[in-house]
């Protein structure tokens, strides 16, 4: 609980995004603390029962069948003698498909079958970081905008894609001691130059040919807040919907408004939430663009078609079901199962089953997770105050 306690009394306002592409990927409620990176040798599996998972018993295993199927159309696609994550504890991938595969032969639609299959074929262990078993599990959402495809008088903010000349590295596959650092940039005369700010963008100065606005909308503000969230659906001025999600970022650090605000005096650390930032911009819309330019990451996007939104697995992200997990110690496609406080109510619990199936810059530690509470007013809402405290438990195939 110790690690729990020193980072929500140093909520510093960091968040995440869907997509494993970007070095600060903004995606939840701009309100989890900055923290570094565990290292690999501090995810500790500690062997439990499914009767020390609370309320097991009570689940609605139906609901959580959609997303872990989505994982493993993923997961049965891979070669099967390669690792699963980068923690060999995880295995190769061809235990997870022998489980996937056993998976499809089950009735889904059946709470007690899909119970008894993971009562039959797997493990949960504990997850701890040196004998701390709380972490901090925030929340994020799709966000819901307005906007058009041509720009006019009222839709004037563009959502742009992604600049053909933007290089984005993944340095940790050239150094191991890298993993999980990333940078982006612009080649120049054979090097990878620093690309344009936030502000450097909003002022223009994108070459011609790389400014390439996807879609115009009516909020500077849920602009801004979608580049936090990463994904959202934009309803368009002739009555149909636009998917868009995350493409690409500038390779500038992410700084969370949220932060400056504090150091401004304008909020605390207690009343800092998603809903205390826009309501703060909303009132002071002289200061707004400058608060926001404080971060200096920007986020390009692409319109998706089909399922979504795309978490950084590459599957469609399921409401309540799917997880952000930190990349650099959890694999992608684990079924988690999590306790938490539900944010509605602290003395309320959320224990059920879910899937690691997407990531963000924020999200670094042990025992930290994102949760993904869907599209509409209640999941902005819940995600907006989510800093609960909580732990897991990671099921693993019996074969490892």
């Amino acid at each position: 609980m110790k690690n729990y306690i020193a980072a929500l009394a140093a909520v510093l306002l960091v968040s995440c995004a869907p997509s494993s592409l970007s070095p600060q990927q903004p995606n939840v409620s701009d309100t989890a603390p900055e923290k570094q990176a565990n290292k690999l040798s501090e995810l500790n599996f500690v062997e439990a029962n499914f009767s020390n998972l609370p309320n097991w018993k009570s689940e609605n295993f139906v609901n959580f069948a959609q997303a872990y199927k989505r994982s493993c159309n993923r997961i049965l696609k891979k070669d099967s003698q390669s690792n699963f994550g980068k923690n060999i504890k995880f295995g190769k991938n061809q235990e997870w498909q022998i489980a996937c595969r056993r998976f499809e032969q089950i009735n889904t639609s059946d709470a007690n079958d899909v119970r008894q299959f993971f009562e039959t074929y797997f493990i949960p262990y504990q997850i701890d970081d040196g004998g701390d078993v709380d972490g901090l599990f925030t929340g994020y959402f799709e966000a819901s905008l307005k906007g058009s495809r041509q720009r006019s008088d009222i839709y004037k903010y563009p959502l742009r894609a992604r600049p053909d000349d933007l290089v984005m590295v993944d340095l940790g596959r050239f150094r191991d001691e890298l993993k999980g650092q990333r940078i982006a940039g612009r080649v120049q005369n054979g090097r990878l130059s620093p690309y344009e700010s936030h502000a450097d963008i909003n002022a223009g100065q994108l070459p011609a040919s790389q400014d390439k606005p996807l879609v115009w909308v009516d909020s500077a503000i849920d602009a801004f807040f979608l580049q936090i969230q990463g994904s959202g659906i934009v309803t368009l001025d002739d009555g149909s919907i636009m998917r868009v999600g995350y493409a690409g970022q500038n390779g500038h650090p992410y700084y969370a408004v949220g932060r400056e605000l504090i150091k401004q005096g304008a909020l605390t650390k207690e009343t800092v939430s998603m809903q205390s930032i826009r309501t703060w911009m909303e009132q002071n819309p002289d200061e707004a663009q400058s608060l926001m330019e404080t971060n200096k990451s920007y986020v390009f996007f692409r319109e998706i078609h089909g399922e979504g939104p795309l978490g950084a697995e590459g599957v469609a992200l399921t409401p309540e079901r799917s997880l952000a997990v930190d990349r650099t110690l959890v694999a992608y496609g684990v079924p988690v199962w999590l306790s938490t406080e539900n944010p509605s109510n602290s003395s309320l619990r959320i224990d059920r089953l879910m899937v690691a199936q997407d990531t963000g810059g924020a999200i670094k530690g042990v025992v930290r997770g994102d949760y993904f509470w869907g599209y509409g007013e209640r999941a902005e809402q819940m995600a907006g105050v989510m800093k609960s405290s909580g732990r897991y438990w990671f099921l693993l195939p019996k074969q490892l």
